[in-house]
C-alpha cells in the first residue's frame, strides 16, 4: 500500500530565530532531515545516482551558506530549504529539477584557447 500524501505533508511553519544558536540548531535539523530522506528521494524520483552523490550535493548546498552571519538571511535560507524539501518529498519537483543541481559537474569544460573556441564555433 502506498502512502497518501497531502498538501500539508512535510509543511513547517516559518519561524524567526531568536539567536544564532537557535538558527544553527534549525539548520542542523533541516540538514539531518535531508540526509535521512536521501534513499526515499532516490526511490521516489527514480534517480540513476548513488545515494552518496546526492548526499554530497546536499552537503555542498548547505556548505555554500555556512558563513552567513545575518540572522534574517539565515531564517530566509532555512525557509527556502524547507520549501525545497517539501517540494522534493511531495514529488512536486520532477526528476529534471533535481538533476539540474548536477548539471555543472556533467557539463563539458568551456573552451579557453582560441583554437578550442574556433572548433567549438565561437571565435
Amino acid at each position: 500500500m502506498s502512502a497518501v500524501f497531502g498538501v500539508s505533508n512535510f509543511a513547517v511553519t516559518t519561524a524567526a530565530s531568536k539567536n544564532a544558536a537557535e538558527a544553527r540548531l534549525r539548520a542542523l535539523s533541516l540538514y539531518r532531515k535531508w540526509q535521512k530522506s536521501v534513499p526515499e528521494i532516490v526511490r521516489l524520483h527514480e534517480l540513476d545516482l548513488p545515494s552518496s552523490a546526492l548526499r554530497a550535493k546536499i552537503r555542498e548546498q548547505f556548505e555554500q551558506h555556512r558563513y552567513v552571519e545575518d540572522l534574517g538571511v539565515k531564517d530566509v535560507l532555512l525557509a527556502k530549504g524547507q520549501m525545497e524539501y517539501q517540494e522534493t518529498m511531495n514529488v512536486w519537483k520532477q526528476t529534471n529539477h533535481i538533476m539540474n543541481y548536477f548539471a555543472k559537474e556533467e557539463a563539458p569544460p568551456k573552451p579557453t584557447t582560441f583554437l578550442e573556441k574556433f572548433y567549438e564555433g565561437r571565435s
